[in-house]
C-alpha cells in the first residue's frame, strides 16, 4: 500500500467540488450533539441500505442509505455525477475526523534523559524544580526560529494526519516570555492556514515559572503579574489565540492565581480552559465549573467537590468537558489515571487528548490513546470514540460545525480499514487509516 498526503488539502479535483463516499460497511455519525452520561455510549451508526455520505463545497449535504442520499441530492439540485468525485470505502468504517483537544504542538528539543530520572523515582515537580521538565524545553524553544518551529510543527501534524486527526488544539507555553509566546501562537495559526490539519491556538503563558523569576520573592506571583501586564495584552492584540490556559496545580499556580488570569483573559476576549488537578487536588475542577471553562484537562486527581462541580455544570447548556490524557499517566509511570468512568456516570462529558509534548507524553497517536482509554480507564470503544469526535469538538467549542457527520457540518471524516468502529481501539497500535477527508477533500489516501 502507498501513502499519499496531499499538501494543503485545499486543491480540488478538476471542476468537482463534491465528494461521494460509498461502499462503507458502517458510517458512525455521532449525530445529535455532545455526549454525556449514558449518551456517551451512543454512536448513531448506519449499516443497512448501503450507507453513503455526500459533501459539496466542504460541507456535508447528505448522509444515510443510498436511496436517502440520492433523494437528498435531488432535492438540492446536485444530481449531476460529473460534479462529484467518488471515494470507495471498500467495506471499511467511516467516522468523523478525529479531534485532538490537548496538544503542546510546538517546541524545540527532546527530554529523553527524564525517563531515567523517573525510573529512579523522581516526580514531576522534582524534575521541574531542578531546572528540567518544562524549563529545559523553554530554553531550547526560545532559541528556535519561526521557520524551525514551523518545520517541526509540519512534521508532527503529518504524523497526526496519518492517524486520522483533522483538527488539533495547539498550546503555546514553551516561551514564558512575550516574544516567544507570540511566535509560538503565530506559527500555530500559520500551520492551520496551510492545512490540511486545522489548528486551534491556545495561549499557555502560565505553564511554569521561568528561570529568571525563580530567585524573586514569591516567584509564581511575580511571574503571574508579568503575564497579566506584558504577555496577555499582547496576545489579545495579536488575535491568534482563541483560548487562555493555565497550569493550576500545587507548586505551579494556585486556583486564586489561575482565576485572576482567566478572568482577565475573558475580559480581553479569550475563552478559558485549565490544566487541572493533574498531580493532586488543586481546586482546578471547581474553578473550571465556576468560570464556565470550555474544558478542564488532566483531572487525574480531582477532589469530590471538583467532580460535583463539574457534574452540576454538565447539567446545564454549556458543560465543562473533562479532557483526560491517559498517555500522560502512562508515560509518567503513575499507577492511576483520571476517573473517567466516574465522570461519565456523573453525566460529565469526557474527551480524550494526546497531550503531545516532549517530556510527559511524546506521542502524536490519538488512536493509541483510544486504546489506552479502553484498557486503563474502562471506557467502552464507543465512549472513547465519542471522546475524540463530538466531545472533543465541544472541548474546543466547535461542536456546531465539527465532530459529527450531519448535514450542514464541515466535511471532515476518516475511512478506517475495519468493518466496525469498535475495532478501532481493539487493534492496539495498528495503522488502520485508509483515507482522510478534510473540508470535503481527500487529503490522505492509501492505495
Amino acid at each position: 500500500m502507498t501513502l499519499r498526503v496531499l499538501a494543503g488539502g485545499r486543491a480540488r479535483s478538476g471542476n468537482r467540488p463534491g465528494l461521494l463516499v460509498t461502499g462503507a460497511a458502517e458510517i458512525t455519525t455521532f449525530a445529535g450533539g455532545v455526549r454525556r452520561g449514558a449518551g456517551q455510549d451512543e454512536a448513531a451508526v448506519l449499516t443497512g441500505g448501503r450507507p453513503e455520505l455526500a459533501m459539496f463545497d466542504g460541507r456535508i449535504v447528505a448522509v444515510g442509505t443510498h436511496d436517502e442520499v440520492q433523494r437528498r441530492l435531488a432535492a438540492e439540485g446536485l444530481t449531476d455525477e460529473r460534479r462529484f468525485t467518488t471515494l470507495d470505502a471498500r467495506g471499511g468504517t467511516v467516522t468523523p475526523g478525529l479531534i485532538d483537544p490537548h496538544t503542546h504542538l510546538l517546541f524545540a528539543g527532546t527530554r529523553e534523559a527524564e525517563l531515567r530520572l523517573r525510573q529512579r523515582g523522581a516526580g514531576y515537580l522534582e524534575v521541574l524544580a531542578a531546572g528540567g521538565g518544562i524549563l529545559a524545553t523553554v530554553a531550547r524553544t526560545r532559541e528556535a526560529s519561526e521557520e524551525q518551529l514551523a518545520e517541526h510543527g509540519r512534521h508532527w501534524l503529518d504524523q497526526m494526519l496519518t492517524r486520522g486527526v483533522t483538527t488539533v488544539e495547539a498550546k503555546s507555553g514553551y516561551g514564558l516570555d512575550r516574544a516567544t509566546e507570540l511566535r509560538l501562537l503565530e506559527v500555530a495559526a500559520r500551520l492551520g492556514a496551510e492545512g490540511p490539519v486545522e489548528v486551534v491556538p491556545t495561549f499557555l503563558g502560565a505553564h511554569a515559572v521561568p528561570a529568571e523569576f525563580r530567585d524573586r520573592p514569591e516567584p509564581a506571583e511575580a511571574y503571574l503579574r508579568s503575564v497579566l501586564r506584558d504577555q496577555l495584552p499582547a496576545v489579545a492584540a495579536q488575535g491568534r489565540a482563541r483560548f487562555c490556559d493555565v497550569f493550576c496545580e500545587a507548586g505551579v499556580f494556585t486556583a486564586d492565581q489561575s482565576r485572576r488570569l482567566l478572568v482577565e483573559a475573558q475580559r480581553l476576549g479569550l475563552e478559558p480552559r485549565l490544566h487541572a488537578d493533574e498531580l493532586e487536588p488543586s481546586g482546578g475542577a471547581e474553578l473550571a465549573a465556576e468560570l464556565g471553562a470550555a474544558s478542564a484537562d488532566h483531572l487525574a486527581a480531582p477532589s469530590r467537590e471538583g467532580v460535583a462541580a463539574l457534574a452540576r455544570a454538565a447539567a446545564g447548556e454549556a458543560p465543562v468537558v473533562a479532557t483526560v490524557l491517559p498517555a500522560t499517566s502512562l508515560f509518567l509511570m503513575t499507577e492511576h489515571g483520571a476517573p473517567a468512568r466516574t465522570f461519565i456516570e456523573r453525566g460529565i462529558p469526557v474527551a480524550l487528548g494526546t497531550d503531545f509534548n516532549p517530556g510527559t507524553s511524546p506521542t502524536p497517536n490519538l488512536p493509541l490513546v483510544l486504546s489506552l482509554a479502553v484498557l486503563r480507564l474502562g471506557l467502552t470503544p464507543t465512549q472513547a470514540l465519542a471522546a475524540v469526535t463530538i466531545n472533543a469538538a465541544q472541548a474546543l467549542h466547535l461542536a456546531e460545525t465539527h465532530g459529527s457527520l450531519e448535514v450542514g457540518k464541515q466535511g471532515d471524516l476518516v475511512v478506517w480499514d475495519v468493518p466496525g468502529h469498535e475495532l478501532i481501539p481493539y487493534w492496539l497500535g495498528a495503522d488502520l487509516v485508509r483515507a482522510v477527508v478534510k473540508q470535503g477533500q481527500v487529503v490522505l489516501a492509501r492505495g
